[in-house]
């Protein structure tokens, strides 16, 4: 037996076969048109008896299948229906002879056949068979099914018959050996007389007796004979009809507890087998009287007590198919009842039991089948892991069968066929072809690609195909999904900047116009790319990508860096992890310009789920630039600014590399000292410092910073890694005399400032109010903040390398913010003759504004202590000074300034000479064991 029916279940034991098949010239459209009429009647209940009997259609059956009838008789085909076409009288005996000849192909196992001629009219017609019928066209038939309900019975009274005779034991005969095909040679020569070949005989009988028993509907009769063929074939090993024994068992008890059958197939059949009781009570002639079978069974019976357990059954089916195993010729045997146990498993809910079966029916050999074959196997597979929730299962043995389709030894391969079971495969896998339900699968998707990239990666090369044709490389342009590039500039202490005596030495001189617009015209393309700011070479440089990720998960990308031309550049790849669907996400790649001249951007390079990609800016669409050119610089050096006092915010009005703030008295001073390092690879051969006063409404005497670059000048040039140190003074002089409020509470008694007693209480006067005001309040930090600030840029300019011989330097800035504080104030300024005609008293009121305890110093004269908020008169004995003899400014200068910038200068000089002379300082006593050196009174 080598042809399987993939579509067995357990109640086909139940079933007589029956084959339908065309004979001559049939068309295919009406030939099935009656097969489907004949195989409507698919049950027939039996007139005069309680008994329904089964029937099973095929229109193609293997004759060698039919060799297997004896060992289970469901195979064996006991009826044939023909159809013919005839049309004239001439032709009956041509058809009648093919029918015999028909016949005889299953003549050993036929029961009765039928022959159904359409198109023949006339005295042959009219005869009255009852083997042949007659009708005039396939559409006028109107009782094919009731002639098929009779033939039908004419096979039940044939099987009946045969039941009965075969459970009849005659006195005195031996009994008959059923085998199957491929043993008829290993019992040539056997002892027939011996006890064993006896019992083999007698249970192989009574299992074929259980077979007819099932067919005719004597369900418990069946299930006796069952049992007692297990006994017999399990003391004498007899394996393989042992287990064609216990899978006969099997069937009854399935027939039993699921009368709806276990196909599938909805209305396929109608329960009919009666109850155990009616079984029991009905008197059945001809029922075996010996060998232990009385005529009436119901004592045996009873209740079902034979049925097997629906657990029971599952365990069964797992011996008889052991018992198959151990025959390579009975591997169909093996297969179908497998598939019978799958479908018992799957009503009974239990996948994981039914998978063990199909995974045994996925090994089983049975030899060299065809393609077509190897088709309807992988199908059949697929169909029963569907049935039993093994969805993805059954996807992947409905795609081995599609790419059967296919196959290279088919001369026709079945792409349509194909195509069609690919599609059924989708939804095992979670794939659709819907667009709403993509994002679903691009997970999985995805992954799949990387494992396949893992072993072999995927690139940028061409492939060449064996006809010539060459397929290009298809870079992956929306993982991400590119919206905008931007070249960045340099950060502003790295820009380089041009010497403006020579902005013009790089333009060509070749033509001997200022203008051309022809020369213009031709540049139109390049400089509509060119950014306007400049690169260095050897230095960090960015450009920003504004990506998206549309996947509906998190987004890997490595090796992601730049595409460029025009100068050496060396990319430094970037990975990044981008959000599901992220929207607009900013990412910048960088890279180091190895040598000077004009790049350009042409597009990024990236690596997604193990395929690279060379994206190129020219192909994306929808991508915003601003220009993917900039020129590169020759290399400068590169400094790096260290202050002695922390940092702080930058001023809002300058872009700064670096600020620094402090608090001063007025009139302090007070050193910074800078540290610049060398911290590029070109050497520093110049340095420059300048410094601007941001503007201000403070009126400021003197020098608001002052330095001396000598000292790091000569320590140039300096090479990588060095650094110098360069001190700069911060002093704080402002005019503080027109904030009169800040002595408002000296006038709370009445008395004027100006004429201040020196020995008034002025400090017992201010230091109520400041107690009734804590410092902390707001309405405090109001009324006293009288605090000025002064703001200003210290701005090194330097140069080396290559780019120094080009023309090109760089400036790094410093912002300096200085918070200054009052701190000593002469109330009031008097004079007294002295004894010498050539010298005065001065006579100063001084008041101590701060909350500290200062001493004042004069040149020539004893220091004077003032306690927070006091009030002191101070006399100092000075020469008399004669401001008319002092030149103030030269005759031409005098010519050109106004009135109020004359008077302006002469009270600056007049100022200067009176401190040089007074040289008046204060000193915080309490900062003395600090660095806070004295400070000079404005």
């Amino acid at each position: 037996m080598s042809v399987p029916d993939y579509m067995q279940c357990a109640e086909d034991h139940q079933t007589v076969l029956v084959v339908v098949q065309p004979m001559g010239i049939v068309p295919e459209d009406q030939f099935f048109r009656i097969y489907k009429r004949i195989s409507s009647v698919s049950q027939v209940s039996i007139r005069d008896s309680q008994r329904v009997l089964f029937i099973r259609y095929r229109h193609h059956y293997p004759p060698e299948n039919n060799e297997w009838g004896d060992f289970q008789t469901h195979r064996k085909v006991v009826g044939l229906i023909s159809v013919t076409s005839c049309n004239t009288a001439k032709e009956w005996p041509q058809t009648s002879d093919r029918f015999h000849g028909q016949k005889e192909v299953f003549g050993s196992t036929l029961y009765d056949s039928r022959l159904l001629v359409f198109g023949l009219q006339g005295e042959v017609a009219e005869q009255q068979r009852t083997d042949v019928a007659f009708y005039p066209s396939y559409d006028d038939c109107p009782d094919v099914e009731k002639r098929v309900e009779d033939f039908v019975e004419s096979i039940f009274i044939v099987l009946e018959s045969k039941r009965l005779d075969r459970a009849t034991d005659k006195s005195g005969d031996k009994l008959q050996l059923l085998c199957v095909p491929f043993e008829k040679k290993d019992f040539v020569g056997l002892d027939t007389d011996s006890r064993h070949y006896k019992k083999r005989c007698q249970g192989r009988m009574r299992k074929h007796v259980g077979d007819l028993c099932l067919q005719a509907g004597m369900l418990q009769d069946a299930l006796v004979h069952y049992h007692m063929a297990v006994e017999l074939l399990r003391s004498v090993n007899d394996f393989l009809w042992l287990g064609a024994a216990l899978e006969g068992l099997c069937s009854a008890s399935v027939i039993f507890h699921y009368p709806g059958g276990t196909s599938g197939k909805s209305g396929a059949r109608k329960p009919g087998v009666s109850s155990a009781a009616d079984a029991g009570k009905r008197h059945r002639p001809g029922a075996l009287t010996t060998n232990a079978i009385s005529a009436d069974t119901s004592t045996e019976i009873g209740r079902a007590k034979n049925c097997l357990s629906q657990e029971d059954i599952i365990e069964k089916y797992k011996e008889a198919i052991s018992n198959y195993g151990k025959y390579k010729s009975a591997g169909v045997i093996e297969l179908e009842a497998c598939i019978k146990a799958v479908r018992v498993l799957a009503i009974q809910k239990r996948a994981m039991e039914a998978s063990e079966f199909l995974q045994n029916a996925v090994y089983i050999n049975l030899g060299q089948l065809s393609e077509e074959e190897k088709i309807q196997r992988y199908s059949v597979l697929s169909e029963l892991y569907e049935l039993i929730g093994f969805h993805r299962k059954s996807a992947f043995f409905k795609r081995v069968a599609a790419m059967q389709c296919v196959a290279p030894t088919i001369p026709e391969p079945g792409w349509k066929a194909c195509y069609k079971l690919l599609l059924e495969t989708l939804p095992g896998y979670s794939l659709s072809l819907d667009p709403k339900d993509f994002s679903k699968e691009k997970k999985e998707v995805t992954q799949s690609l990387e494992n396949y990239t893992s072993k072999c990666p995927g690139g940028m090369e061409v492939i060449s195909l064996p006809d010539g044709l060459k397929l290009p490389p298809v870079p992956f342009t929306k993982l991400p999904i590119v919206r905008s590039v931007s070249l960045l500039n340099l950060p502003a202490s790295l820009r380089p900047h041009k010497v403006k005596g020579l902005l013009g030495q790089g333009m060509s001189s070749a033509s001997p116009f200022i203008y051309s617009p022809i020369t213009m015209h031709s540049r139109g393309d390049e400089r509509s790319k060119k950014i306007d700011f400049q690169w260095v070479q050897g230095d960090v440089c960015e450009v920003q990508l504004m990506v998206y990720n549309p996947m509906p998960f998190e987004l890997r990308v490595e090796n992601m860096g730049l595409l460029t031309s025009g100068v050496d550049f060396e990319s430094l790849p970037a990975a990044l992890s981008l959000p599901a669907e992220s929207g607009l996400y900013p990412v910048t790649l960088v890279g180091v310009p190895r040598t000077a001249g004009n790049i350009t951007i042409n597009g990024y390079h990236t690596s997604v789920f193990g395929v690279s990609s060379d994206c190129l800016l020219e192909g994306l669409v929808g991508v915003k630039s601003s220009g993917c050119m900039v020129e590169v610089v020759p290399s400068l050096p590169r400094l790096q600014l260290c202050t002695s006092l922390p940092r702080s915010a930058h001023l809002s009005s300058e872009d700064l590399s670096t600020s620094v703030s402090l608090q001063l008295f007025n009139g302090e001073t007070q050193q910074l000292t800078i540290t610049l390092e060398n911290i590029g690879t070109e050497m520093l051969n110049t340095l420059e410092l300048t410094s601007k006063t941001l503007s201000t409404k403070e009126k400021l005497f003197g020098e608001f910073l002052t330095w001396d670059l000598q000292d790091a000048l000569s320590h140039l040039p300096l090479k990588s890694g060095q650094s110098v140190s360069i001190p700069v003074n911060i002093s704080a002089k402002l005019d503080f005399s027109g904030q009169e409020n800040l002595l408002h509470d000296l006038n709370d008694d009445g008395i004027s400032v100006t004429g201040l007693p020196v020995s008034s209480p002025l400090r017992q006067v201010l230091k109520p109010r400041a107690e009734n005001k804590p410092v902390g309040t707001d309405a405090s930090k109001n009324e006293f903040n009288h605090v000025k600030t002064l703001e200003a840029v210290l701005t090194f300019k330097y140069s080396g390398g290559a780019g120094e011989v080009e023309g090109y330097y760089r400036e790094l800035s410093l912002g300096v913010r200085v918070d200054v504080e009052p701190s000593v104030f002469f109330t009031r300024v008097s004079t007294l003759p002295a004894t010498s005609t050539r010298q005065c008293h001065l006579l100063l009121d001084v008041f101590n504004s701060t909350e500290h305890e200062l001493t004042l110093s004069a040149k020539n004269n004893q220091d004077l202590v003032l306690h927070a908020s006091e009030c002191q008169r101070m006399a100092i004995q000075v020469d008399k000074f004669d401001f008319d003899s002092m030149p103030v400014m030269d005759h031409d200068a005098l010519r050109l300034a106004t009135v109020r910038q004359q008077e302006e200068k002469r009270q600056q000089v007049q100022g200067g000479l009176i401190n040089s002379t007074l040289d008046i300082h204060w000193t915080i006593i309490s900062f003395t064991k600090g660095s806070c050196p004295d400070k000079t009174v404005p």
